[in-house]
């Protein structure tokens, strides 16, 4: 799977998108950028790692603290805010954990991922949450990236 079939069709509708990625580091926005025609669709993309950086982008640390960095609220203000600040059609969010324990953030279930992509022009969300197997990280990336890939294919017709 990859992102041609999505890039063509937000190049003929004129339409962007933008990523706010966490596990995934950057794995969307290359598989993005891995294909032709790219730069006509992704705005920006910024690896958000850390609670602190989700803040400096705009994400609003009563959801995190509220519903914890790993939830589908996080993912719908991670995918809202860069698209916002990008001006973007399209904004995707990706929280989750891929085969850690994180020292900083102890709730929240292994090996979930959350995405979420807000749709501008008609201001919804399109949510997963989904479970990857366990697995090297690279391969678990590459789960969630078709996961995108597949949300994004049914949401830009």
């Amino acid at each position: 799977m990859n992102f041609n079939n999505i890039i063509k069709k937000l190049k003929e509708r004129q339409e962007t998108l933008s990523t706010m990625e966490s596990c995934t580091g950057g794995g969307v926005a290359n598989a993005i950028t891995n294909c032709d025609g790219s730069s006509k669709v992704i705005k920006f993309s910024a690896v958000t790692y850390s609670n602190e950086y989700k803040i400096k982008m705009g994400v609003d640390k009563k959801i995190i603290d509220k519903y914890t960095v790993y939830s589908i609220e996080t993912a719908q203000a991670m995918a809202k805010t860069i698209s916002d600040f990008t001006e973007s059609d399209y904004g995707v969010g990706i929280t989750g954990k891929l085969n850690k324990i994180d020292p900083k953030n102890l709730t929240g279930e292994d090996n979930v991922v959350f995405i979420s992509i807000y749709n501008k022009n008609n201001t919804t969300y399109t949510n997963n949450t989904i479970k990857v197997s366990f697995s090297p990280r690279e391969e678990a990336k590459q789960e969630v990236i078709n996961v995108i890939i597949k949300t994004l294919e049914d949401i830009i017709k």
